[in-house]
């Protein structure tokens, strides 16, 4: 009996400890996928499924009094064959609206005169601010205050600021004999004026982003470029700007996102209660969409209005390809450039260069290949 009673002793934790390896391979295996699962799961709630609910309304006659009533139809707008119900009527109806391609037109102009000035200004002052400036918290922190400031605050402030008849702006060009600026009457000029309040709330912060992508340069580069006799300004454009070019994508990228879903700055400097002014002169999509939803005064159209957000979406989307591409492009086309940046190294051995000068050297074609 005793031996008998060992022998199960022993079976039993035989089997405890395969027990244990089983649950410990199925921890390893399974264990990173629970870990990152919370995300997928809320990702999944609040944005995947509104993103395809939204493209399901959007090819339904959906309004905020009769709810469903069936496939889209265009209506009127879309001539004889407007009377026939399909999943594109929605699509169609906005297609036709020249309110949807003026709002496109002020979108896209508010975007560049934004985006463009506010990454080479972002640039410049993350390159200051990568010197050894005394205070460095302090400036740095200096640029984040604007992105602080509230979107309706900023709109409020500078609505003041570009008044027509008695702003800032306005008031300093008459005093120095020059005409007043229509800023919220001219299209140009409200688009300057909005793209100004932007560019206001975050080029301090895509420059933090940009001076922490710099900071991670490593410095042999420099080292390098100093030795082959590089001045500063040739150090950041051959040097810096092609070791930013990761980061330059992801702060076009939601500069384009940012830029084409604005709505704050256009609606809070608008100074009646019309959307994009009077005559439409900056009405953005996200406006156009507001207004199709919510504003209407035919019943408000949510599939309509639906419809609108996934043009924006496809629009958005599109542009992010053409940047992708274009960045890849722009890779290709550095590839002659790698041979000619190994030919100093070879000269420099066959020269009998120090160890210093070689290892510099042979880290710059290994970041540049990278």
């Amino acid at each position: 009996m005793p031996a008998t009673s060992s022998i199960d002793s022993d079976q039993r934790a035989e089997r405890r400890l395969a027990r244990r390896a089983r649950w410990g391979r199925r921890d390893v295996r399974w264990s990173p996928y629970l870990y990152i699962s919370p995300f997928y799961i809320a990702f999944a709630i609040v944005g995947l499924f509104p993103l395809l609910y939204t493209a399901f309304i959007a090819t339904r006659m959906w309004n905020n009094v009769g709810g469903d009533k069936g496939l889209a139809v265009c209506g009127a707008t879309c001539g004889t064959t407007g009377t026939d119900p399909s999943w594109f009527g929605n699509f169609a109806w906005v297609l036709h609206q020249p309110d949807f391609w003026v709002a496109i037109r002020n979108t896209f102009a508010i975007f560049i005169f934004s985006s463009v000035p506010q990454i080479i200004c972002a640039l410049f002052i993350a390159y200051m601010l990568s010197k050894n400036l005394r205070a460095k918290t302090f400036w740095r922190m200096g640029v984040l205050l604007p992105y602080v400031v509230a979107p309706m605050a900023a709109g409020i402030i500078f609505s003041q600021i570009f008044s027509d008849k008695m702003g800032i702006i306005n008031t300093v060009l008459q005093g120095i004999g020059l005409p007043m600026v229509g800023w919220h009457a001219h299209p140009v000029a409200s688009w300057v004026a909005i793209a100004t309040i932007v560019n206001f709330r975050w080029t301090g912060y895509n420059s933090l982003i940009l001076l922490a992508a710099m900071q991670a340069v490593p410095g042999e580069l420099y080292e390098a470029a100093e030795v082959d006799g590089a001045s500063g300004m040739r150090q950041f454009m051959q040097v810096t700007i092609p070791q930013l070019r990761p980061t330059l994508i992801f702060v076009i990228i939601t500069s384009t996102i940012g830029g084409l879903q604005i709505f704050d700055e256009p609606q809070m400097f608008s100074e009646s209660s019309s959307y994009g002014g009077t005559n439409r002169q900056f009405l953005t999509v996200t406006q156009f969409l507001w207004k199709t939803g919510f504003v209407s005064t035919n019943q408000s159209n949510m599939g309509r209005a639906a419809a609108v957000a996934w043009l924006l979406f496809l629009v958005i989307v599109a542009i992010a390809v053409i940047n992708f591409w274009l960045t890849q492009h722009i890779a290709t086309a550095d590839a002659p450039k790698l041979r000619r940046h190994r030919r100093p190294t070879q000269t420099a051995i066959r020269g009998g260069a120090s160890a210093p000068v070689l290892a510099a050297a042979g880290s710059t074609d290994r970041q540049v290949q990278s």
